[in-house]
């Protein structure tokens, strides 16, 4: 079935389809019971207004872009709710881009938002994105950017983060007071901002407690499942066994549960575990994992707040939002 038009609309009713249009706009100039008269005629007929349309001929659009490194992550699909939350309510639409933790890809994604006239962009970047002049394109054509969880620092734009390296220092800390002195960290890319907070946490809490820093503890990876479980054979086949694992998120967590049952050891009596970020999966197995609970939701709810302000407002200041992420100690430790 074809959409209805404007012009089908003014032909329903014998009027203009200015008329119509300054309507449905909610324009002064026409009276409450023909806007009334209108928009359920616009209902009956179901019409759809083109929202890229309308931005070309307002200069405005009601589009925001989003770009997350994965959709499948809980806690990405927790943070796009609450942008789609506030959006909703603020009468914008999302067009969501998936980089897939690709550096390459998430400079496509910002030229496909730029296409599509979209009002602003709320990002995470990718585990490879190391420097941001595609989004110093979104920003000389005046797209404002507002930053979650994952930002850059040569990028002058809003962010809504947690403090990761206290949130780290608290989980090695909670370790170290359970007993636990050999604690390895299966660390995320060298260069990735957060994955270098989580890993300074790590090392200050050993420092304070004068316990021996052991580089060969320390694990680079990537941030998925497969990560951990590498990193925990190696560290299985080499026969130097931690009696810790700080994770830097909950699949590396996981990817490292797995192989440690594996084995035949026994969590936490052989090893123990924490995570980070609160992925529903940390639940589902027994024992359940200890980890960092990030308030995802919040976190896409406060992005979007700030986004919208800044379209609304015209306004350039950046802010940067702190939000609280608590520890949840489960079996695993």
């Amino acid at each position: 079935m074809k959409n209805a038009t404007l012009l089908d609309i003014a032909r329903e009713l014998g009027l203009s389809p200015s008329t119509v249009s300054k309507a449905l706009s909610n324009h002064p100039d026409i009276r409450e019971k023909t806007k009334e008269l209108i928009r359920q005629t616009a209902k009956d007929l179901r019409y759809f207004p083109n929202p890229i349309a309308q931005s070309l001929k307002g200069r405005r659009s009601s589009t925001i872009g989003v770009i997350v490194p994965e959709i499948k992550h809980d806690f990405f699909a927790s943070a796009i709710s609450g942008i789609e939350d506030v959006a909703f309510q603020s009468g914008y639409t999302l067009l969501l881009c998936q980089s897939n933790e690709s550096f390459e890809r998430e400079v496509v994604n910002t030229t496909v938002l730029m296409h599509h006239h979209v009002a602003g962009v709320i990002a995470s970047i990718s585990q490879n994105t190391k420097y941001g002049e595609h989004f110093h394109d979104l920003q000389k054509r005046h797209i404002p950017v507002v930053f979650f969880d994952r930002a850059l620092d040569d990028v002058e734009a809003s962010r809504v983060v947690i403090d990761d390296e206290q949130c780290a220092y608290n989980a090695v800390s909670f370790l170290i007071d359970k007993g636990y002195r050999k604690i390895a960290h299966f660390a995320g890319p060298k260069e990735l901002g957060i994955c270098i907070k989580r890993k300074n946490g790590y090392l200050l809490a050993l420092r304070r407690a004068e316990i021996e820093v052991r580089e060969r503890w320390i694990r680079y990876g990537g941030l998925h499942e497969q990560n951990g479980y590498d990193s925990m054979s190696s560290l299985i086949a080499e026969q130097d066994l931690p009696d810790a694992v700080f994770a830097v998120n909950d699949p590396v967590a996981i990817g490292a549960y797995q192989r440690i049952k594996e084995a035949g050891l026994r969590i936490p009596a052989d090893v123990a575990i924490v995570g980070f970020s609160n992925n529903k999966i940390t639940t589902l197995v027994e024992p359940q994992i200890t980890t960092v609970d990030q308030p995802s939701f919040e976190m896409g709810r406060k992005a979007a707040q700030v986004l919208i302000e800044t379209i609304e407002n015209a306004t350039t200041e950046i802010q940067e939002i702190v939000l609280e992420a608590k520890l949840i100690p489960r079996g695993s430790t």
